[in-house]
């Protein structure tokens, strides 16, 4: 399955899908993480040191003049054997389970699939459409912040869409558009994550949001951690973590297979 992150700036997005790239790990699945917003916490989120992460591929002038060319670009680049020559290994919590993480730090997906012909995000969409369509790994993308750069060539190949929200008017009517964009790119299995609230209120205030829709409350664990470190890897509320991201996959899962 290919899952795809999107949110306003701030709601945690990055960390949920830190939270399930580790799970599947956890579960014996192999996981390709994609980096693909301009933050690049990714890495970080999910354990790695700083030193640990190597440059975006869309900064990578050698490899982009090597695959893309310049000028007349190429039509289409090989880039089979990019992914495990350019990703880095990251830690399972843990340790458990026989599954892996392997961390690609793409960069913004900024343009790639509106028709731009920027050499570095012509390169950024092939490695996108390689892992989404030629791959049966589990790919987990982290989105750019907000919906300007919610183009088909980010998405496309995406089984499912995990809209990220606070329980805020401006972060609601930001996942609203995400989820009205994504539909009229064919992306209708969505799920909507209101983060940092105990339950699901009985409605809405913003028109438009995703059916199915998850809650994970506050955690004192996760405030604490954030003080000292950039992981939010096993944390206090790793178990009700654990369960509400069973929940998500499990929905994700079904609209799927519809």
């Amino acid at each position: 399955m290919k899952i795809a992150f999107a949110g306003k700036g701030g709601v945690g997005k990055t960390t949920l899908a830190a939270w399930v790239s580790d799970y599947l790990a956890r579960q014996g699945a192999h996981v390709w993480m994609l980096d693909a917003d301009t933050a690049l916490s990714l890495g970080q989120a999910s354990g790695l040191l700083s030193a640990s992460l190597p440059a975006p591929l869309v900064t990578r002038e050698d490899l982009v003049r090597e695959r893309i060319g310049q000028g007349l670009l190429a039509i289409s680049a090989q880039v089979d054997d990019l992914p495990e020559s350019l990703a880095v290994d990251a830690p399972v919590s843990g340790g458990n389970g026989s599954g892996s993480k392997k961390l690609l730090v793409m960069g913004t997906v900024a343009a790639a699939g509106s028709g731009c012909a920027c050499a570095a995000n012509a390169l950024l969409k092939a490695l996108l459409a390689h892992l989404f369509l030629e791959r049966n790994d589990y790919v987990v993308v982290d989105l750019e912040a907000g919906v300007e750069h919610l183009g088909r060539g980010a998405i496309e190949g995406v089984d499912g869409l995990v809209v990220v929200s606070e329980p805020s008017f401006r972060g609601l009517e930001t996942a609203a558009s995400i989820s009205r964009l994504a539909g009229e790119l064919g992306l209708d299995n969505q799920v909507l994550v209101l983060n940092r609230v105990a339950s699901a209120p009985a409605s809405l205030a913003v028109e438009g949001l995703p059916d199915r829709v998850v809650t994970f409350p506050p955690m004192q664990g996760l405030v604490e951690r954030q003080l000292e470190s950039p992981s939010v890897l096993d944390l206090p509320e790793q178990e009700d973590i654990d369960a509400r991201v069973g929940s998500l996959f499990a929905m994700l899962e079904e609209g799927r297979r519809k």
